[in-house]
């Protein structure tokens, strides 16, 4: 593994962590062990939020990886990265909500939530294992770009 797939591998793995500490926090709360749950699901955002850092680090510091594919496959690719975006920052403003949520003890809107968030949450893992397996599996591309011209180059 090089430079260039190590942080990708990392802070993919951090989302998987996340997701499945997610699905373990939900049966949790269905058992009502909710002290188990409040721990669980803190440990899935902490996850979440190691993703974010050590996502976001690497676009500011080295740059995105673009498509490294087959050319007539790039319009198919970025039309599911812009869905994987698009679900990414909308479960992390359903996660924000629904962790305020629990902690100031709103516990019927926090179940209502959670329900719709978890359910986010674990597209938003599975299309991001996908771009990842894209990226750095099966079409390795150029290493790094500036994430504008990843997208739209």
């Amino acid at each position: 593994m090089d430079k260039y797939t190590l942080f990708p591998t990392i802070s993919t793995s951090f989302i998987v962590i996340s997701a499945i500490l997610v699905a373990i926090g939900w049966n949790l709360a269905i058992k009502r062990k909710l002290d188990q749950h409040k721990k669980v699901m803190i440990a899935a955002a902490i996850a979440a939020i190691i993703f974010f850092i050590i996502y976001s680090s690497r676009t500011i510091i080295v740059g995105n990886t673009e498509w490294g594919g087959p050319d007539n496959l790039k319009p198919y690719y970025l039309t599911f990265l812009i869905f994987h975006i698009v679900l990414a920052t909308v479960a992390a403003g359903f996660g924000i909500t629904t962790l305020v949520l629990g902690f100031n003890s709103k516990f019927a809107k926090h179940r209502k939530w959670g329900r719709i968030t978890s359910v986010i949450w674990f597209f938003t893992a599975i299309t991001g294992v996908a771009v990842y397996i894209l990226l750095y599996m099966m079409y390795p591309g150029g290493h790094t770009k500036p994430m504008i011209d990843a997208i739209f180059g």
